[in-house]
């Protein structure tokens, strides 16, 4: 097991499972060079998260799924890439919205079933499917009635409805219940080991019984970057693990908001010419942009803006 050739999984478009010897999933080599020693991110948090996964690799019967959320460009990816590797686990990107109806979907559930150990991910759920609107009345009605009355809107009502018939078939039928019983519902049950994975930048705009505790067990925060993940990044990038301008970094990433992504892209050399200690200053200036930037916003924010030449 731990010497298997790992494999990403992508779910096909069900117009072709019905061919001979057709899939419902299709793959390619799974090859990230991801690691937990080489993610930026927190200790104490990579040290919580290394602990879930060895608690559910070595309970029998211990069942667990885990939800990462954070802003974009903080390595919600990259861990799921880390912990495929860590875990020797393969991997089943699910494309919601390519899934037809809640039938689809149980469908896809059973063939995972033939991989032991798998990680399903659904990736910026919030952006897959409007959940939360289906607990919600239906307001399409009254949204079309009213930009029918106004005076700039150019479609007639029976092009709407021609509009409509002719997406409704495009629009994916899986629904928040069917989503509830694909993760821990009775189907959920067949199988073997699953982690089952949703990433979001907005965890606010789902729907609570989507991510409510015992349902989705661990949730993680990816934020921005602190200064132990700066140090694990420029261990990557530049090989070092110390310099005399890392206390000065240290100062602005307590007071700036910047990604790993965004710290990572300005330690990268812009060219061969580029050492290690120009590409820490790059760092440091696109920091202290980013700082100048935050002050002015917050003086727009107050209601003025002084300026002077």
């Amino acid at each position: 097991m731990r010497n298997r050739q790992r494999k990403l999984y992508t779910n096909n478009p069900s117009s072709g499972w019905y061919g001979y010897k057709q899939s419902k999933w299709s793959h390619i080599v799974f090859e990230h060079p991801a690691t937990f020693e080489n993610l930026a991110m927190e200790k104490k948090k990579k040290e919580e998260v290394i602990k879930d996964l060895l608690k559910f690799r070595n309970g029998k019967d211990y069942y667990e799924k885990i939800e990462i959320t954070g802003n974009t460009g903080t390595g919600k990816s990259t861990m799921i890439a880390a912990m495929a590797n860590f875990m020797n686990y393969y991997v089943y990107d699910l494309e919601l919205t390519a899934i037809k109806d809640n039938t689809e979907l149980r469908k896809l559930l059973i063939e995972t079933s033939s991989c032991y150990k798998a990680i399903i991910v659904v990736e910026d759920i919030d952006c897959s499917l409007d959940f939360t609107s289906q607990r919600k009345i239906n307001k399409e009605k009254n949204v079309e009635e009213e930009l029918i009355d106004q005076k700039d809107y150019y479609h007639s009502k029976k092009d709407i409805e021609e509009e409509n018939s002719s997406n409704s078939s495009k629009i994916s039928k899986v629904t928040l219940s069917g989503l509830l019983n694909f993760i821990d519902g009775i189907w959920s049950a067949c199988g073997g080991e699953r982690i089952i994975i949703f990433t979001t930048n907005f965890v606010e705009k789902l729907d609570h019984a989507l991510i409510r505790r015992g349902r989705m067990d661990k949730h993680v925060e990816l934020s921005y970057c602190c200064f132990e993940a700066f140090k694990v990044l420029v261990k990557n990038y530049l090989d070092i693990e110390s310099h005399v301008l890392f206390d000065e970094i240290g100062d602005l990433l307590e007071v700036v908001d910047m990604t790993p992504a965004d710290v990572a892209e300005n330690l990268m050399p812009k060219s061969v010419n580029e050492d290690v200690e120009s590409s820490l200053r790059n760092l440091i200036e696109a920091l202290e942009k980013n700082k100048v930037e935050g002050i002015v916003e917050d003086v727009k924010e107050d209601g003025f803006v002084v300026s002077g030449k």
